[in-house]
């Protein structure tokens, strides 16, 4: 379980911070994102596959200056963040 939050938070803030690199990041905006993470996991269950597809494409759009970007993703992950 460890490991896919790892996987699902870096995902997350790739799809929110495109121009940061995770090891950029300070300790507690990873870990605010590996919470994220844990969420989106627990909520998710095996159908985690859906979340990361979904970050995915947001990082496209993103690069691709989709005004919907990584939005929409992040707030699959924690809907409180709308």
């Amino acid at each position: 379980m460890q490991h896919k939050v790892e996987l699902v938070a870096r995902a997350i803030q790739k799809a929110e911070h495109t121009e940061f690199s995770w090891d950029g990041e300070s300790s507690a905006s990873k870990e605010r994102f590996r919470e994220y993470a844990r969420n989106a996991v627990n909520l998710l269950g095996k159908d985690i596959g859906v979340l990361l597809l979904a970050l995915e494409e947001a990082t496209a759009g993103k690069r691709k200056g989709d005004p919907r970007g990584a939005s929409n993703a992040v707030s699959v992950a924690n809907p409180q963040r709308t």
